[in-house]
């Protein structure tokens, strides 16, 4: 993947003020190509920004303002959901932590800039996972369809619950006491976490801190094993470090905590693919120190090989020939970090039985 040309829309981000010479076509095709990666709301914000809307034709700006409105729509409901969760995990005093987009969100980053989302996410302490999990199903959250063994893979080695949905408003939540499994060996110490969390002033909310959510932003894109939103989690990574290395001593934090929650290798894919996609601004001492983390050189090919597609907008124009195997790979790498091999081949090989079978019944 030729990332010195990249895809019209990467060519956007990087620069908005080159939307002032588009054409109508390759409008049309930043528009679909925005939409297919879930940034297409983020884009106006970052063309308003720079005072660029005025710049955007007609039959396109109606896609993007159409895009921002539905953002926005998500924004009230999201606001008005967080204060439900307030409001039913209230009697149990535990400090109520929002985790990835909802964080973002309440806490005014950049990143919620035009991001959408399909569930919240919270983090609880595990000791009091049960205490939550009880309350939620008592104000209306329920669990899904799911098996035994399904119950059983989360509970005993995942770092959440099954997900749940309200009865009443469809909304789901994830509740977390972890950012990795716990099954993973670069599972951190979830206290360390806990021990590190911001209030948002005036509201008993709390969110991780801004070096833990670059990290966790960073284990949620790298350890994953599906990139259907991959280059919107990458313009997430993005936004939060351009905002937080504005604030003092953030780099050595950010440094500090990715080896204190053993999340160094996270840290240095996050860097080294917004520098290299995103052209993310990250001081050349603290490219150099965590190119330590990096793997061995054919490692690093592969890994180049693969993210460099995987993280690319999901849309035909940008990808190739290797797209759907780079998929593939980074599919089974993320089962191979979860668990290790005693775990992985039963569970795997459980999962293609199943597939297997429910092709038998058609």
């Amino acid at each position: 993947m030729d990332i010195k040309q990249p895809a019209l829309i990467i060519s956007a981000y990087r620069h908005p003020e080159l939307t002032k010479g588009f054409s109508l076509s390759e409008w049309d095709l930043l528009v679909r190509q925005a939409r297919r990666a879930g940034v297409l709301a983020r884009l106006w914000y970052l063309l308003e920004r720079q005072q660029l809307l005025a710049n955007i034709p007609l039959p396109a700006l109606k896609h993007f303002e159409s895009a921002k409105v539905y953002a926005n729509q998500m924004r009230t409901s999201l606001n008005w959901e967080v204060h439900c969760i307030q409001q039913a995990l209230q009697e149990l005093n535990l400090p109520l932590i929002f985790l990835k987009g909802a964080a973002y969100v309440l806490a005014g980053n950049d990143a919620a800039l035009g991001r959408v989302f399909s569930d919240i996410d919270i983090l609880v302490p595990k000791q009091s996972l049960m205490e939550v999990e009880q309350t939620l199903i008592f104000e209306g959250w329920k669990f899904g369809s799911i098996d035994a063994y399904d119950q059983m893979y989360y509970r005993k080695w995942m770092h959440e619950i099954p997900p749940m949905q309200h009865v009443q408003r469809h909304t789901s939540i994830d509740v977390h006491h972890n950012i990795l499994p716990i099954t993973s060996r670069f599972c951190p110490d979830s206290n360390k976490l806990l021990d590190n969390i911001n209030k948002i002033d005036g509201q008993n909310i709390w969110v991780l801190a801004p070096e833990d959510r670059v990290l966790h932003s960073a284990v949620h894109l790298f350890h994953e094993g599906e990139f259907d939103h991959g280059f919107r989690d990458l313009t997430d990574l993005d936004l939060l470090i351009k905002e937080f290395a504005n604030e003092e001593g953030f780099w050595l934090k950010l440094q500090n905590r990715a080896t204190e929650l053993n999340q160094e290798i996270p840290l240095y894919y996050a860097l080294r693919f917004t520098t290299k996609i995103l052209q993310t601004p990250v001081p050349v001492d603290v490219l150099e120190i965590t190119e330590a983390y990096q793997p061995n050189k054919l490692k690093r090919k592969v890994t180049d090989f693969v993210f460099l597609r995987a993280l690319m907008p999901n849309h035909f124009t940008c990808s190739d020939t290797w797209t759907r195997y780079a998929h593939w790979f980074l599919y089974l790498r993320s089962h191979w970090l979860k668990m290790p091999w005693y775990l992985l081949i039963p569970h795997l090989s459980r999962k293609a039985w199943l597939r297997l079978s429910v092709k038998d019944q058609h």
